[in-house]
């Protein structure tokens, strides 16, 4: 083990404990790693000093300390809070980092909110944070003491789904360096969801990457201390492409894809995705090309799939008048070379359009592009199409309107003349320039589910984002723009209701996972409950028209 040293350091009345590894002899470490323990009376630095002396053997330097209450520090558990463990670990790693020193931020249960309060403080001085079985709580009860565990604190975190908006959320959403969640097989303490919510939230912009400990259950610092392949797994995965965001494989790919004697000179993550990471690549020249990542473990594991269809339907559509897309420039759907599957494509002008400024002229040229789409004869059909619910897995509200619609997609899926679907046509994929008379569509990108299949599929997805976005009027009227614009001949009433159902049921009860993508993108009114009364709404709309 690494020598450490022990101090202590004075801070609003308390005396806190720490250890320290030094600076080595002079030599420049590659961040300095400070580890956060856990919550109650057992919570403490000492547990946490094999983890420690790893990241020590690495080449960084190790910093960790007991909060009030814990170990050798002085004061009171019941007169912490989560604001003071924040301001303590600041007061620490100030007075005994360089200012301009790295960061790598490792947090355990509670310490998940002190990570993510720090990270929003100490920003891109933050090289890579490692969570586990991380704890987020709400707003309001960041300032609150702890008390004996019957107090406002202990109310306001045990209120049923209270942590969803917590703060600690937004800045996980906002890291983009690189993060390791550790999730035990077992957890009595965090719920299954807080885990997910995290998760989801790192693989917004993070280079993120799970790790699964089957046997642990949630004391995560003490199965690090006795399992020592575990402790320098997570170790390892903590460190990859430090100093580099975790990017090191990607960029090392894409610079082999440019043009030569070309360089990327900066780097901007794309607001309103939600499956995949995207970036714009700057080169030096002034140029751009696009980078998609698919992070998320989910879509990581379909990603072969899903990058392989959308290179061939680039490669497809590049001779077809009147449908813009991305140049294919390099894929790799398999992580060969990369650190997560990806895809290099041109960038086109323009920007997805989500506000109501030149609504109308924006949905009729919706409705003529998809028509467009819908135009295609491909030498090779595309996968058929895959429904995203089914009547057991909608999530409804209940009540008399939800069991009409969910009756509705009950039945066989009617017959239909197939053809070529974009299968996630929507305004957040779709790029516009312009305004009034100069508007136009751009673009059209984001092919990983091209399918073969009804039209009414993808006119039933779009009018659902158009009924969230714009109001229930604009998803009922979109049928009428589009085969006005010349579109295929779509399903009579009943056919055609049950494909808009099985589509709009996919959102139910409240559309959450769309309100974050287009929040990013200013959308800020479309709240869960403003989503979710929109959707019912359109759900009765439908019922009405069509039933």
């Amino acid at each position: 083990m690494s020598r450490l040293s022990s101090f202590t350091h004075d801070h609003d009345g308390e005396r806190l404990s720490g250890v320290d590894s030094g600076d080595d002899g002079g030599r420049e470490p590659a961040a300095t790693v400070v580890l956060l323990h856990g919550a109650g009376i057992n919570g403490s630095k000492e547990r946490l000093l094999p983890l420690l002396d790893e990241f020590v053997a690495r080449g960084c330097r190790g910093l960790a300390l007991d909060f009030s209450g814990h170990g050798e520090s002085t004061g009171e558990l019941r007169e912490l809070s989560l604001r003071r463990r924040f301001e303590q670990a600041a007061a620490v790693i100030d007075a005994r980092v360089p200012a301009d020193g790295p960061l790598v931020l490792v947090g355990f249960s509670m310490s998940g909110q002190t990570v993510a309060d720090l990270a929003r403080h100490y920003g891109e001085r933050v090289a890579a944070i490692g969570l586990c079985a991380p704890a987020v709580y709400a707003a309001e009860a960041w300032a609150l003491p702890f008390g004996e565990g019957d107090g406002e604190f202990s109310t306001i975190i045990r209120a049923p789904e209270g942590w969803r908006a917590s703060p600690a959320l937004d800045a996980f959403r906002e890291y983009s360096g690189r993060a390791v969640l550790a999730v035990p097989g077992r957890d009595d303490i965090i719920p299954p969801a807080v885990t997910e919510a995290v998760a989801d939230a790192l693989s917004t912009r993070a280079q993120f990457t799970r790790l699964e400990l089957p046997d642990a259950e949630h004391w995560l610092g003490l199965w690090l201390r006795d399992h020592a392949d575990d402790r320098r797994e997570f170790v390892d995965a903590v460190l990859t492409g430090l100093g580099d965001e975790g990017w090191t494989a990607t960029r090392a790919w894409v610079a082999k894809q440019l043009p030569r004697g070309r360089g990327v000179r900066d780097t901007t993550v794309l607001r309103g995705g939600w499956s995949s990471q995207i970036r714009r690549l700057t080169l030096d020249d002034g140029s751009g090309l696009v980078l998609r990542s698919f992070v998320r473990p989910f879509f990581r594991r379909h990603a072969p799939g899903l990058l392989a269809r959308e290179a061939s339907v680039l490669t497809l559509l590049a001779s077809y008048d009147g449908i813009a897309v991305p140049e294919l420039c390099a894929v790799d759907a398999t992580a060969e070379h990369t650190d997560h599957p990806s895809l290099l494509m041109s960038l086109l002008p323009g920007s997805v359009r989500v506000d109501d400024e030149d609504l109308e002229p924006r949905l009729d040229l919706l409705a003529g592009q998809l028509a467009r789409v819908h135009a295609v004869v491909p030498d090779e059909r595309p996968r058929t199409y895959q429904a995203w619910t089914s009547p057991e897995r909608v999530g409804s509200p209940g009540g008399e309107l939800w069991e009409r619609a969910v009756d509705v997609v009950r039945r066989a899926a009617p017959a239909y003349e197939g053809c070529f679907l974009h299968r996630d046509f929507h305004p957040g994929n779709v790029l516009f320039t312009g305004s009034g008379e100069t508007l136009r569509i751009t673009g059209v990108v984001d092919w990983v589910e091209t399918s073969w299949g009804p039209a009414d599929l993808d006119v039933a997805h779009c009018s659902t984002a158009l009924a969230l976005l714009h109001g229930p009027e604009h998803g009922l009227g979109f049928r009428a723009r589009y085969e006005a614009q010349g579109g295929r001949r779509l399903a009579e009433n009943p056919d055609h209701l049950y494909w808009r159902l099985l589509d709009a049921l996919g959102y139910a009860p409240d559309a959450t996972k769309l309100a974050g993508p287009w929040r990013e993108l200013g959308r800020t009114d479309l709240t869960p409950q403003v989503l979710g009364a929109r959707l019912e709404a359109y759900v009765a709309g439908l019922l009405e028209r069509y039933a």
